[in-house]
């Protein structure tokens, strides 16, 4: 699988492409996957090569993780210096617009599909929002356990009262740098990570020590730290459900029943509530990435409903 580099707002960001397998060169149509929190482009290594069946198939590292730049964050009311950036999900979805009409369209009009797991998922949904706006909305988004993100101060109200009183407190503290640095010490470690990845794999299906290498390595980089800090502060921005309404193009959720972050039960109201939600599918016994943990299960799930979503497209 080839690293591919894209230079983006003066940033470079790592991709991969793989190729139909059925050798066709031009079937205008392409998918495009986006990893988790923490994650990278490698965390798609056990389905990248079943996805591209007939068409190519991209993985990109968002901004700040993987084997992309890792700029300086900026958060609100910090000053602009050379080089900063504020992290979320608008300047996150910026780089998949831009990605698909320089790199993935670029000799000619395609029509895409997105995957996304956990933040991934908001990405993909900001990105297909603004497509839309623009006039290109993607064929569909899938959502593997997508990012609730019930920390944001919008779900405040739902906390606990403790929550809610220590709230303030809470984003004090995680605005210094001395204190996400020691915190984000204490995570990029390879026993802090296997630990995660137990509760996150219940099954313990595919917890290598490749999957170990693949989280940490991007840690060791200058700027790992600033990427963490950008999206530990992320307290104020878009939520899935106030993306899933903007939506007119089709949306298919899978989810872990297992899942120790995001419940299941969310993902329920969500298939209830918005019109876009064509399906949700779910993996008994799996956790918040099923498509690594099981992916002899994910792979035909995704594969037809990526043929859904050529369809869907054709219709309409």
């Amino acid at each position: 699988m080839d690293e591919l580099i894209w230079s983006w707002k003066g940033h470079q960001i790592s991709y991969t492409r793989i190729s139909p397998q059925n050798g066709s060169t031009a079937c205008g149509r392409a998918v495009l996957c986006v990893h988790g929190f923490g994650a990278s482009k490698g965390h798609w290594r056990h389905n990248l090569s079943a996805l591209a069946a007939d068409s190519p198939v991209y993985a990109i590292d968002l901004l700040g993780f993987g084997g992309s730049s890792k700029p300086v964050s900026r958060l609100e009311n910090e000053p602009d210096t050379a080089g900063s950036v504020r992290y979320g999900f608008d300047l996150w979805a910026q780089q998949l617009v831009d990605f698909s009409r320089e790199v993935i369209a670029a000799e000619g009009p395609v029509s895409l599909q997105l995957i996304g797991n956990s933040i991934g998922g908001v990405v993909c949904l900001n990105a297909a929002r603004m497509l839309s706006e623009g006039g290109q909305p993607p064929s569909q988004v899938v959502l593997i356990d997508c990012a609730e993100r019930e920390l944001d101060l919008k779900r405040l109200p739902e906390q606990p009262i403790g929550a809610q009183l220590s709230r303030p407190l809470v984003m004090a503290l995680v605005r210094q740098r001395w204190i996400v640095s020691n915190l984000f010490r204490f995570f990029a470690r390879a026993g802090a990570v296997r630990a995660v990845l137990k509760q996150a794999y219940p099954s313990g299906g595919n917890v290598d020590d490749e999957l170990v290498e693949l989280l940490l390595k991007p840690s060791q980089e200058p700027g790992a730290t600033e990427s963490f800090r950008g999206f530990v502060n992320l307290f104020d921005d878009w939520l899935a459900p106030q993306l899933l309404e903007r939506l007119n193009v089709p949306v298919r959720m899978l989810w872990g029943e297992a899942d120790p972050w995001e419940p299941l039960e969310e993902a329920r109201r969500w298939k209830q509530t918005f019109a876009c939600v064509q399906d949700l599918e779910v993996l008994p016994g799996l956790g918040h990435c099923p498509h690594d943990e099981a992916p002899e299960r994910v792979n035909p799930i995704l594969c037809r409903w990526l043929k859904l979503g050529w369809e869907d497209a054709q219709r309409a």
